[in-house]
């Protein structure tokens, strides 16, 4: 009995490291990746045109809605 304990703990020693090395090799990558992603503004840059051009498809989507069009 005393030798299948011993077997459960070495294959339970073995088990977490390869769970800890695991972590390890996800957290480093995660660093990685933190590290080579460019960082983002503070502020959202929104161009005037974008802005016209979402603002003019919006009411034509309201006026398709609304049925105005009949080849739609």
């Amino acid at each position: 009995m005393g030798e299948s304990m011993a077997g459960n703990r070495k294959k339970m020693a073995a088990a977490l490291a390869a769970v800890n090395l695991y972590l390890q090799q996800e957290e480093a990558a995660a660093q990685e990746t933190q590290a080579t992603q460019p960082k983002e503004p503070n502020g959202i840059e929104c161009s005037q045109w974008g802005h016209s051009g979402r603002q003019e498809m919006m009411a034509m989507r309201r006026l398709v809605q609304l049925r105005v069009f009949t080849r739609f």
